[in-house]
């Protein structure tokens, strides 16, 4: 039989275990492009629990031991293959409910459950991943009990299915054969059960290959990417935003108020229909603006804010934040009554991104994003802050999603409903097609309408040496991605940005977007934007935005 104490330490040894060898895991990931770090947020996910874990006492019971780390999981859980590893654990915590200890029995009816957990949560399994490796260690795990009644044969039986199936990984994904490597995913749950078993077997806790204090500069490294904001140029003072309402009378068209607002301003943004437009600007001049925006019909809402003095009132309090960032603290945000109907938060990385989304109407801007996941526990946090009975979270990546969804259940005084935005352009549409006087549903329907239709291009740069689709890569290679797929290799980002703009371009593009981010200069941006405009038809509209993401040298909307 398997102790409650036995399980905890477990734990920790998985957790130590995936510790030491999560850079060879993040290495597995086949897309040369800097994304999610599966190994990192593997290990995240599973050592939120063990901080857990290790102020329980030994004779805990089995079941509370479980439950105890598939709830901190689950609050810890970053990226898809956190969110599933946190899934399997809850379905294994749910599966000992009330067990004191672990038999032989127990120990397969609760891991069969982990994976259907799991499973269900994937709208479209794919096999090959992290969960063909639960499933079939699952399997191997229910063979071995007809032969075995030992409980730590039956985990090593799991142990050596999970091997087996991480080794046919290549065989179910071409993708992972072309470019021959195993499953990142499926690498971490071994690595987890592996330092498992050495406690079952043999007592022994795995060791991390780090010292805590080594532990502890990691982790505030991670915190201090994710406290990284405020520090881009605000070029102008007013952030400027109002809703016109049409004057039937008056036909003049939306987009000569948007070339006129290019000219005193950035960051523009203006969308309209048969009643209303509605529009946000960065300037010097808010009341020429609003002026002009007179010309269409009356101002049904005006906001004016200054941004200059938002931002040295940030910037003070952000050394603060970075301060505690180096202790691997992060402030928590203050819970919030639902006195509104409605409420957004937003998930991004980068100064301009960040003040963007909250001009358009998020409550609060969860940073993150690619190479930075946020966890479920960070949204929660985001979500119990938001003062509406109605939370909407905009992911804004594909890795944040099932993070984001798991929110949902742990949320009790109001309702979370999230939009599976995968691209920053794709939150932006959203959050523009949002309507006030409209209800929830209604809402949803039109945010995932202007979301799919916003086509999204990246730059970025080759993380590593790779064979990919085609193409032979060579690390700081500049990356060009059209909606999520490589199409260029350049040596210049500007280069990469124009031709990826360019090749989104047709007869129905009315207004391109060029965000730019860290190691861009305002000079890079406007010769992206002269060199575009020299290559496409006139009436499309470019507009800059300064966005200041990691990892993107542009983010690139086409609408």
């Amino acid at each position: 039989m398997i102790l409650g104490s036995q399980l905890k330490n477990a734990m920790i040894s998985g957790a130590n275990n995936i510790s030491k060898y999560k850079k060879q895991v993040n290495e597995l990931n086949i897309f040369p492009v800097p994304d999610g770090d599966t190994g990192t947020n593997m290990f995240m996910t599973i050592d939120a629990a063990t901080e857990a874990l290790k102020g329980m006492e030994d004779d805990t019971p089995a079941w509370e031991v479980a439950k105890k780390a598939a709830s901190s999981m689950l609050r810890g859980a970053r990226g898809n293959s956190g969110v599933i590893l946190s899934l399997l654990f809850r379905g294994f915590a749910k599966g000992l409910e009330g067990k004191e200890e672990i038999g032989p029995q127990d120990m397969v009816d609760a891991l069969d459950l982990g994976v259907s957990e799991a499973y269900k949560a994937v709208m479209k399994p794919t096999e090959g991943t992290i969960l063909t490796v639960a499933r079939v260690a699952a399997e191997h795990g229910r063979n071995a009990l007809e032969l075995d009644s030992d409980p730590v044969q039956i985990w090593d039986a799991v142990c050596m299915g999970a091997a087996e199936a991480l080794e046919e990984t290549p065989e179910l994904l071409p993708v992972l054969k072309k470019a021959g490597v195993v499953d990142a995913g499926g690498q971490g749950l071994c690595l987890i059960f592996e330092g498992m078993l050495s406690v079952f077997r043999s007592g022994l806790i795995m060791e991390s290959g780090l010292s805590e204090e080594e532990k502890a500069q990691e982790t505030a490294e991670f915190f201090r990417n994710v406290a990284a904001e405020f520090d881009s140029e605000i070029t102008f003072t007013y952030c400027t935003e109002f809703i016109v309402g049409r004057d039937p009378e008056i036909d003049k068209d939306p987009l000569e108020l948007r070339l006129f607002l290019e000219t005193i301003g950035d960051c523009v943004v203006v969308v309209d229909d048969e009643e209303i437009i509605k529009t946000h600007v960065h300037t010097e001049n808010p009341g020429d603006a609003l002026q002009a925006a007179l010309q269409y019909g009356q101002l049904l809402t005006v906001k004016v804010e200054n941004m200059k003095e938002q931002h040295r009132k940030a910037a003070e309090a952000n050394e603060a934040v970075k301060a505690a960032a180096e202790k691997a603290e992060v402030k928590k945000l203050a819970p919030q009554a639902p006195t509104e109907e409605m409420g957004f938060i937003s998930v991004a990385a980068g100064d301009g991104l960040k003040n963007l989304f909250l001009d358009l109407g998020c409550s609060t801007v969860v940073s993150g994003g690619q190479t930075m996941n946020p966890s479920t526990e960070d949204m929660l946090e985001a979500v119990l802050a938001t003062p509406a009975k109605k939370v909407f979270i905009l992911p804004n990546n594909k890795n944040i999603i099932m993070a984001a969804e798991q929110t949902v259940p742990l949320v009790t005084d109001r309702e979370v409903i999230v939009v599976p935005t995968k691209t920053i352009p794709q939150g932006l549409s959203a959050m523009l097609a949002f309507d006030p006087d409209t209800d929830a549903e209604t809402n949803l329907e039109v945010m995932l309408e202007a979301a799919g239709n916003a086509d999204t291009g990246l730059v970025t740069f080759a993380a590593r040496d790779s064979e990919f689709g085609g193409h032979t890569i060579r690390y700081g290679d500049i990356l060009g991605l059209k909606n999520g797929k490589l199409d260029y290799i350049e040596k210049d980002p500007v280069t990469a940005c124009v031709k990826v703009a360019k090749s989104f371009t047709s007869k129905h593009t009315s207004f391109i977007t060029l965000i730019y981010g860290e190691g861009i200069t305002d000079e890079q941006a406007g010769e992206a934007k002269r060199l575009l405009a020299a290559k496409i038809p006139s009436d499309v509209e470019i507009t800059l935005v300064n966005g200041g993401q990691p990892v993107y040298y542009f983010i690139v909307s086409v609408e």
